[in-house]
């Protein structure tokens, strides 16, 4: 499935104020953050051949390799301000001296700084979207939310974002000030967010920004165990789902989505993609994936997803692969909506 440069994908709207985005979004945390080596020249024309294709939304965060991953994209951003959507993110502490060390603030004088931070890193004057990236439940969230409202009165952020988070806490923020979209992991391996995050997203016009739609490469066959095939230095080393004997159990799911694409003359990561598009017809709210990738082909190759249906019958035999899935998301789920619910 190939794709012109004057083919560009449909468009949906972040929220009921919010933009209008490309309907697939680009996550650039792997450009330079978390799954071992890349390429930067590689990345580089990834970014520049999904704004070809009409993705317009590019997802960073501070935490992304201690804000290398914002200045990273910053020329790119820069140079096509008024063709981009650029979200970015705040919530996460890490220490440089032992990433494996995390916590999470929401406090407003956290909030401001790194606000001021991403600002300075992606050299632009305002942020898109900003995310609250995890859910710091010591500060109520109707106080981070707050803050988050200063910003945007302010002049240095256009829309509201939160990232895992339940319904009730999607409802109380949106109480707030309006919230124009939820990110979440979201795939035919995870699907914890339909249980309150999604409804409640529909119920309030949020639109839905599902992050790792690829199941972190492991629906595409990238690899099988984590453990044995990746880079010490890949952070899916440390995910439950990816290594030993999960892997292995992991790894036979996903038979029915390589029939799909056999059958489909497709790759099996369009149909995890198609997957996750269809959502926003199942669910009845806006869905916009974010895939990550570093290579322009790859980026070509998600596009083309958009436009893939899958059938009745296809949709059926993908059904039951989440509620067998071995292993959680995280090794720690408090970090996640699914940890607090």
């Amino acid at each position: 499935m190939s794709w012109e440069k004057s083919e560009r994908i449909a468009t949906a709207r972040l929220g009921a104020d919010g933009p209008e985005v490309g309907v697939q979004g680009l996550g650039c945390m792997g450009m330079s953050f978390a799954y071992g080596p890349t390429d930067t020249a590689g990345a580089r024309a990834a970014l520049e051949r999904a704004l070809e294709l009409g993705v317009t939304l590019y997802d960073t965060a501070d935490l992304y390799g201690f804000g290398e991953n914002e200045r990273f994209i910053a020329p790119f951003v820069r140079a096509h301000r008024d063709e981009v959507v650029v979200a970015t993110k705040f919530g996460i502490v890490m220490d440089p001296a032992d990433p494996a060390k995390r916590d999470i603030r929401n406090d407003a004088a956290y909030i401001r700084q790194c606000a001021e931070g991403s600002l300075e890193r992606l050299g632009v004057d305002v942020i898109d979207l900003y995310y609250m990236h995890r859910r710091d439940t010591r500060v109520p969230i109707e106080e981070t939310v707050g803050t988050m409202a200063e910003l945007v009165a302010e002049g240095k952020v256009r829309q509201l974002g939160l990232s895992e988070v339940t319904g009730g806490e999607l409802r109380a923020a949106h109480a707030v000030h309006p919230i124009a979209a939820v990110q979440s992991e979201w795939s035919v391996f995870s699907r914890d967010v339909e249980r309150t995050a999604v409804p409640a997203a529909k119920e309030l016009g949020v639109a839905f920004v599902p992050y790792s739609p690829l199941g972190r490469g492991f629906l595409t066959g990238s690899f099988t165990d984590a453990g044995k095939e990746l880079s010490d230095d890949d952070f899916r080393r440390t995910m439950p789902r990816f290594t030993g004997e999960n892997a292995a159990a992991n790894a036979a799911l996903r038979k029915p989505l390589y029939a799909i694409a056999r059958t489909r003359g497709i790759t099996p990561g369009q149909v995890a993609l198609a997957w996750v598009q269809q959502r926003a017809a199942v669910h009845g709210l806006p869905v916009v994936p974010i895939p990550g990738t570093r290579r322009p082909e790859r980026v070509e190759e998600n596009a083309a997803a958009t436009r893939v249906e899958l059938t009745a019958d296809e949709l059926a035999a993908l059904e039951p692969i989440a509620g067998h899935v071995a292993g959680g998301r995280y090794a720690d789920l408090g970090f996640t909506s699914a940890g607090r619910e």
